[in-house]
């Protein structure tokens, strides 16, 4: 248990979760990961038969990291002192950890949310929104993505190998649990008021935005691939739409103004896909995701070679098209001509080396993700 300031509530917390041990013949113990109370949370919890770990770094997630890092059983629950959590649904959790299940989540939709336990925001809007983005992201059937009381194992902890040091620790146990395809179940459970005379320390806006955020940065799929594909494939059909001349729909006047933006769609759609594949390249190498058999062999496929010819084969075509353009102008005398129409080639031929250029560069960023970097001892 996280435990900051919490001397309301710490030896009920602590009472409940060692009688539901005992009851269950469960071996096991309670740690209080303290980030550094001030109101004698620490002795209270120790009377009441907890061990207490001090953790000096500030944080939800290092408090946790930091109590989990010294626990000594097999299985690991973790569930905030604040008196909202019913520990005597710990032997629950045990049930499905000795089934062969690594993580076993808390739901608290379907145990039942008590009347003033959770702020309606947070029952109506957050909880299920950020859930049913995890289960669109993340293709999981976690139903409550953010119940704080949860089991793992000690190997699969120690397999997710998670980094994060603030509220995200939770987010991040969930997702990597899921992408390193872990076996991942859900028991009821209930949410009570919690028992403080002071607000909780969590801030719902801010904290929810930091989920979310962790969220799309753990997808690049949904953060840059999606929309990327989206952008490409309506500014190039609007491109093809507008290259032979202006298009009318009712009152409404299209021409090489809105092929502009068009261009600029399939440029900014262009660099959202590539981030998409350099973020999971990236993601994969570090060992934050698993290995995906489709990614590596397209990846083992683009070569910076076969980038370079990419990219040159653009330029070539963006520089014919802007040759074109000269040369009517030149028929012009290089006088004054019509916007629209030289536009209408030099658009395609400005998105032409821009992209080529960028197929280039983005071709060489690769080839330095894919440098060796192992510190290997001689």
């Amino acid at each position: 248990m996280p435990c900051l300031n919490e001397a309301l509530t710490i030896a009920g917390c602590v009472r409940e979760a060692l009688e539901a041990i005992k009851s269950a013949g469960i071996a096991g113990e309670v740690v209080i990961a303290d980030n550094g109370s001030t109101d004698g949370s620490q002795k209270i919890a120790t009377a009441q038969g907890a061990r207490v770990v001090a953790v000096a770094e500030k944080g939800y997630g290092h408090a946790l990291r930091g109590g989990i890092a010294t626990a000594r059983g097999k299985y690991i629950i973790m569930g905030d002192a604040d008196g909202s959590y019913d520990f005597s649904h710990l032997p629950r959790f045990v049930t499905e950890l000795r089934a062969g299940y690594d993580v076993v989540m808390g739901n608290r939709f379907l145990g039942g949310v008590q009347p003033g336990a959770m702020p309606w925001k947070n029952r109506y809007i957050g909880n299920p929104a950020l859930s049913f983005l995890g289960q669109l992201f993340f293709h999981t059937n976690i139903g409550d993505f953010h119940c704080g009381l949860r089991g793992f194992s000690a190997d699969a902890y120690h397999r997710m190998n998670l980094r994060t040091t603030g509220m995200e620790f939770a987010s991040e146990l969930v997702i990597k649990s899921v992408v390193q395809g872990l076996r991942v179940t859900e028991v009821a459970t209930v949410l009570r008021p919690d028992g403080r005379n002071r607000p909780p320390h969590l801030r719902p806006w801010r904290d929810g935005w930091r989920h979310l955020r962790f969220m799309l940065l753990f997808s690049p799929r949904w953060l840059f691939l999606y929309p990327g594909l989206m952008l490409m494939g309506g500014g190039l059909a609007a491109m093809l739409a507008l290259l032979p001349g202006p298009i009318a729909i009712g009152r409404i006047y299209f021409d090489v103004h809105t092929l502009l933006f068009a261009a600029l769609a399939v440029l900014i759609g262009f660099q959202a896909v590539s981030f998409a594949a350099l973020s999971k390249f990236f993601a994969i190498r570090a060992g934050l995701r698993p290995q995906e058999e489709k990614f590596d062999t397209w990846i083992r496929q683009t070569t910076l070679e076969s980038g370079l010819a990419g990219g040159g084969l653009l330029l070539v075509a963006g520089i014919l098209l802007w040759v074109s353009a000269v040369w009517i102008w030149g028929e012009h005398g290089f006088g004054p001509l019509q916007p629209a129409q030289t536009l209408r080639w030099v658009i395609p031929g400005a998105l032409c080396l821009t992209l080529g250029c960028q197929i280039v560069l983005t071709s060489f960023f690769l080839g330095v993700l894919r440098l060796d970097t192992r510190n290997d001892s001689p």
